[in-house]
């Protein structure tokens, strides 16, 4: 890793400035065989509070993340190299540069991206930083509350009254 990359692209005046990507470092992730991704925090960098903006790239035979979907924040794809496929509720397709895909707040159909081929897909992620998400994992059944930081099982559900005696 480079120790001359700058951390953001503000300035000493305190305004963020144009930067290239090449200014940014890669990170990545793994979990298990079958999860990973390396990917660049564009908008972050930039100064972004609101909105995330992430280029990812997905190694063969890899899955970017669980399939999920939000309550509250919505997601767009672009595919800018190669080809992987979206798994979006219980259908599959083929997205190749140039795809364009939305996955709006509150749509309750899952989606994941699986690269099956012999090459790097690269994409952009974009969506929203709301603090307040739920995100639902259809696979696992678990639920995710992105305020508290913590994660349930779907199946342990309550009514209202629940637990509040007579």
């Amino acid at each position: 890793m480079s120790t001359d990359k700058k951390t953001s692209s503000i300035n000493e005046a305190g305004i963020y400035e144009p930067f290239s990507i090449d200014d940014i470092e890669w990170e990545s992730y793994s979990h298990g065989k079958r999860f990973g991704s390396r990917f660049v925090q564009l908008a972050q960098f930039g100064g972004a509070q609101h909105i995330g903006v992430s280029m990812e790239e997905l190694a063969p035979g890899k899955q970017a993340c669980p399939h999920h979907y939000h309550h509250l924040e919505e997601e767009q794809l672009m595919m800018l190299d190669g080809s992987c496929t979206l798994r979006l509720g219980d259908k599959t397709y083929l997205l190749n540069k140039g795809s364009y895909v939305v996955f709006p707040a509150g749509q309750k159909a899952g989606h994941s991206l699986f690269n099956h081929t012999n090459e790097t897909c690269r994409y952009l992620i974009i969506g929203e930083r709301n603090p307040h998400d739920v995100i639902v994992y259809p696979d696992s059944n678990r639920v995710s509350v992105r305020l508290t930081g913590e994660g349930y099982n779907k199946t342990a559900t309550m009514d209202y009254w629940d637990g509040e005696g007579q």
